[in-house]
C-alpha cells in the first residue's frame, strides 16, 4: 500500500511540473502589448483601454497592459472622462510585444461619460433618458476665465447676464430664460444660493472641478423649485483621483490676477483635497469716459476642502466645505471707503461672507441608501450710493434616497426637506429684522427607469412638495429614450416645473432706488410645463474622425409667471402672478468634431423665442422679454502642433438683437442692441508637467459703449439732485436733464471689458 502511495504521489508531482512547465512555455509565448495614454505630455490615469472585449485601465502615470491577446488585427480604443476618444490598430503575431502610445485631445462632450444630473445615479450620457450637456475643464481652458460664471460664456444656449454696469453682478440664463429660472449646484446639493448666484460661483477653484452637468429644461420632480427652466451641477473632483499638487495662475494686461491653487493629503484610508481660489483686480478703467468703472474692482478669496473617506464595498462618504469672502466695489473714479453709504460721491460696495457644507452618507445596507446634506450661510453687506442693503440667508437641506433595481426596473425614490431662513434691512422683512422670512419645503418623490426593450427605456417621475406659504405642489416628468444603434439616440422628455418668489433677488432696481417691496399675501407658485425632443447623432469615420451632432426642440409654457410691477406705484416694487401666461421655446444643434490629428471644433446655435402675454382690457399683449436675444451662437476650435507641443484656440460667442431697459420715450439710448460677438485667441505651449499660456480676449474690442451716447443713464448726477417732477411723480425735461431720465445703471447687455491680453501657467504633479 506504501508503495501505490508513492507511486501516486510522483504522479501527482509529474503533474504539477508538466502544468509549471506548460504555463511557462505559454507566457514564453504570450503577446504583450503596453503603452501609455495621456494628452499634450501630461498622463492621464483612469483612462479605459479596450481590445474587443477586454478592457483595462491606465494606471497613474498612464502606463497600460496587455497579456495574452490572441494573433491577428486589434482595434485598440482609449477613452477618459473629457477627452476624445481615440482608436489605432495593430497587427499581433504569437508571443509579440508590442508598444502603442495614444495622445488624447480634450473635449467637451462624448456619449460614454458619465453623468448624474438627470436621474440622481451615475449612468453613462449614452443610457440617460435625460439629456445631459457635460463640459470639462479642458474645455473652459481653452478661454480661462477667473470664475465659473464667465467661463459659461462659450456654452450654447447658456448666458451670463450682467445685470447692473456699476456693481457688475448677474445671473445666469439658460435658453433665455432668466436667473431665477436656473437652479446652481455643487455635487447635486442646492448650495448656491438664489440670493447669490453670482458669489456663488465666483471662487470655485477650476482645479477643482471635476465637471459640469447642464440640464436644459424642468426638473423640478427631482430637485424642487428653482429647477424650472434648468440646472446647473458642478461635480468636484474625488480626492482619490485629483493630482498631488495643481496650480493655475494668470495676469491680464488689465492688472487682473487669478490664482487656482490645490493639493492632495492621504492619512490612512482618508483622503484630502485642498484648494484655493484668488483674485485681485485693482486698477479702475474708464475707456468709455463717463467718470464710472468700467469693471468693478474685486478682492476675493476662497477656500475648499473636501474629505473622503474609503470604505467597504466602495461605499461612499465624503464632506466639504467652503468659505468665500470678496470686496467689489464699482462707482465713481474719485470714490473711497470713506464716501461709502453717502450721498456725495456715488459708489456701490459689497462685502460678502459665506461658507458652505455638504457632504453624502452611503448607509451600510444592502439596498443602495445615500444620505446627503448641505447648509450655506450668505452675509452681504452692501451700499448702493446712499441706500444701505444688508442682508442675511441661511439654507439648509438634507435629502435621502433608495436606488434598487427590479427586474426590468431601476426605481429611485427619495425625501427631502429644504429650510430657507431671509431676513433684510427692508420693509419686506420688517424694519427691524423682526419679520424674517421662513419658509419649510418638505418633498418626497419617486421616479422608475423601465427597460422595456433593449433599445427603449421610459422613465416615469412623481414629486410631491408642501411650501409653508404657497401649500401643495405636485410635479411629474416623463422622458422616453430610443437607443436606435450605439451612435444615434432619440429622446422625448415632458414634464413640470414650479418656482416661489424670492425677495430682493430677481431684479438690481429694487436696490438702487428707493423702492418699497411688496409681496402679495395671495402669491401662487409659478408652474411650466415643458415637453423637449432631442437627437443625439455620432459618425465616426474611416479614418476614426469623430462627429457629434445634438439637436434639442423645446417649448415651455408658463403660468402664474411671476413679475415685478414697477409701473402701478412709482414708490413701490410689487411682486405678483401675471395675469396671462409666458412662454419659451426654440431651436438648438451642437457639433463636436475631432480629427486623427486631434483638429477639434465645438459649435452651436440655438434659436429661441420667449415672450410673456399679458391680459389688459381683457386682451392678450405679447411681448418679448427684456435682455433675451432671439439667436446665439458660440464655438471652440483647437488647432494642435504636436512637433511644437503647441495648442492654438480660437473661442467665440455671437448673439442677436434684443430689447433693452429703456427709461422713457425720450431716452437716446438704443431700444434693441446691435449684433454683437466676443472673440478669444490663445496659444498654449506644453513641456512635461506644465502649461504655458497666453493670448488675446476680446479680440473685436467689443463694449456696449459703441453706438451709444452713454451707458449709465445721468452718470453726471447719480444721486438725481437736479431731477424734477411734475405732479404725478413722472421726471420732467428739463435744462439739465433734457431726456427726462433718472440715474439708471441697468442698462448692459454686454461686458464693459475690452481688449486685453493674458499670459499664465499651469503645473499638475500626479506623484
Amino acid at each position: 500500500m506504501l508503495a501505490l502511495y508513492k507511486i501516486f504521489d510522483m504522479y501527482i508531482l509529474l503533474v504539477l511540473v508538466l502544468m509549471i512547465a506548460g504555463s511557462l512555455d505559454s507566457v514564453a509565448q504570450e503577446s504583450i502589448v503596453t503603452g501609455h495614454v495621456g494628452s499634450r505630455g501630461v498622463p492621464l490615469a483612469y483612462a479605459t483601454v479596450k481590445a474587443g472585449t477586454i478592457a483595462v485601465m491606465s494606471d497613474s502615470s498612464g502606463f497600460f497592459l496587455f497579456k495574452n491577446l490572441s494573433p491577428g488585427r486589434h482595434n485598440l480604443k482609449a477613452s477618459a472622462l473629457g477627452f476624445g476618444p481615440l482608436v489605432k490598430t495593430i497587427e499581433l503575431g504569437q508571443g509579440d510585444t508590442v508598444t502603442v502610445d495614444f495622445d488624447l485631445s480634450a473635449g467637451a462632450a462624448s456619449l460614454n461619460e458619465v453623468v448624474v444630473s438627470g436621474t440622481l445615479k451615475e449612468v453613462s450620457r449614452l443610457e440617460s433618458p435625460v439629456p445631459v450637456e457635460v463640459y470639462t475643464p479642458a474645455f473652459f481652458r481653452k478661454n480661462p476665465t477667473p470664475s465659473i460664471f464667465d467661463a459659461l460664456q462659450n456654452v450654447n444656449g447658456v448666458r451670463p447676464q450682467i445685470n447692473c454696469n456699476v456693481c457688475n453682478t448677474g445671473d445666469i440664463h439658460i435658453n433665455g430664460l432668466e436667473g431665477p429660472y436656473t437652479m446652481v449646484m455643487i455635487d447635486g446639493m442646492p448650495i448656491v444660493s438664489s440670493l447669490s448666484t453670482v458669489y456663488g460661483l465666483s471662487g470655485i477653484p477650476n482645479s477643482l472641478v471635476e465637471r459640469i452637468e447642464i440640464v436644459k429644461g424642468p426638473a423640478s420632480s427631482l430637485y424642487g423649485s428653482e429647477a424650472v427652466g434648468g440646472l446647473i451641477n458642478i461635480i468636484t473632483k474625488k480626492p482619490s483621483a485629483a493630482p498631488v499638487f495643481s496650480a493655475d495662475v494668470f495676469s491680464t494686461s488689465w492688472n487682473e490676477l487669478n490664482a487656482d491653487l490645490s493639493f492632495k493629503l492621504k492619512h490612512r484610508n482618508l483622503d484630502m483635497l485642498n484648494g484655493i481660489n484668488y483674485y485681485n483686480y485693482q486698477n479702475p478703467e474708464d475707456r468709455n469716459s463717463d467718470n464710472f468703472t468700467d469693471v468693478t474692482l474685486q478682492h476675493r478669496v476662497s477656500a475648499f476642502q473636501k474629505l473622503s473617506l474609503r470604505r467597504k464595498a466602495n461605499r461612499q462618504m465624503s464632506l466639504a466645505g467652503r468659505y468665500f469672502y470678496e470686496d467689489r466695489w464699482g462707482g465713481e473714479l474719485n470714490w473711497n471707503r470713506s464716501f461709502r453709504g453717502g450721498s456725495c460721491v456715488y459708489g456701490e460696495s459689497i462685502y460678502t461672507k459665506r461658507w458652505e457644507l455638504l457632504g453624502s452618507y452611503e448607509l451600510p445596507v444592502k439596498e443602495r441608501m445615500l444620505f446627503s446634506f448641505s447648509y450655506n450661510d450668505h452675509d452681504q453687506n452692501s451700499v448702493y450710493g446712499s441706500t444701505t442693503f444688508l442682508a442675511r440667508q441661511k439654507i439648509a437641506f438634507s435629502q435621502l434616497t433608495i436606488d434598487k433595481k427590479v427586474k426590468k426596473h431601476d426605481l429611485l425614490a427619495g425625501t427631502a426637506v429644504r429650510y430657507t431662513l431671509y431676513n433684510d434691512n427692508t420693509p419686506a422683512t420688517g424694519t427691524n429684522y423682526d419679520q424674517p422670512d421662513k419658509v419649510w419645503l418638505p418633498g418626497i418623490f419617486v421616479q422608475d427607469d423601465i427597460s422595456l426593450h433593449a433599445r427603449h427605456n421610459l422613465l416615469l417621475g412623481m414629486r410631491y412638495d408642501y411650501h409653508s406659504s404657497h401649500g401643495n405642489i405636485l410635479t411629474p416628468r416623463f422622458a422616453y429614450r430610443y437607443k436606435i444603434n450605439d451612435n444615434n439616440i432619440l429622446r422625448l422628455n415632458a414634464g413640470t416645473g414650479f418656482r416661489v418668489v424670492n425677495l430682493f433677488t430677481e431684479d438690481h432696481a429694487a436696490l438702487t432706488g428707493a423702492r418699497t417691496v411688496e409681496v402679495l399675501e395671495n402669491l401662487k407658485p409659478e408652474k411650466s410645463y415643458n415637453v423637449n425632443l432631442n437627437f443625439i447623432k455620432k459618425i465616426v469615420s474611416a479614418g476614426y474622425s469623430s462627429w457629434t451632432i445634438d439637436m434639442s426642440g423645446w417649448y415651455t409654457y408658463f403660468t402664474n409667471r411671476i413679475t415685478a410691477d414697477y409701473e402701478t406705484d412709482a414708490n413701490k416694487i410689487i411682486y405678483d402672478n401675471l395675469d396671462g401666461h409666458a412662454v419659451s421655446r426654440g431651436l438648438s444643434a451642437n457639433l463636436d468634431y475631432t480629427s486623427p490629428s486631434s483638429v477639434k471644433l465645438l459649435a452651436g446655435l440655438t434659436l429661441m423665442d420667449v415672450y410673456t402675454a399679458g391680459r389688459t382690457n381683457d386682451l392678450l399683449v405679447k411681448e418679448r422679454q427684456m435682455l433675451t436675444e432671439r439667436w446665439m451662437g458660440t464655438w471652440a476650435f483647437t488647432l494642435p502642433f504636436k512637433k511644437l507641443n503647441l495648442n492654438v484656440d480660437y473661442t467665440g460667442n455671437i448673439y442677436g438683437p434684443m430689447r433693452l431697459p429703456l427709461l422713457g420715450a425720450m431716452d437716446p439710448r438704443k431700444g434693441t442692441s446691435p449684433v454683437w460677438s466676443i472673440q478669444n485667441v490663445q496659444l498654449t505651449y506644453s513641456i512635461k508637467k506644465y502649461e504655458i499660456y497666453g493670448g488675446i480676449k476680446n479680440l473685436l474690442n467689443w463694449t456696449p459703449a459703441k453706438g451709444n451716447p452713454f451707458i449709465i443713464a445721468r452718470s453726471d448726477d447719480p444721486f438725481d439732485k437736479n431731477v424734477e417732477f411734475d405732479g404725478g411723480g413722472n421726471v420732467k425735461a428739463t435744462a439739465l436733464n433734457p431726456y427726462a431720465l433718472t440715474f439708471d445703471p441697468a442698462y448692459v447687455f454686454a461686458p464693459n471689458q475690452g481688449i486685453r491680453g493674458f499670459l499664465g501657467v499651469r503645473v499638475s504633479i500626479r506623484k
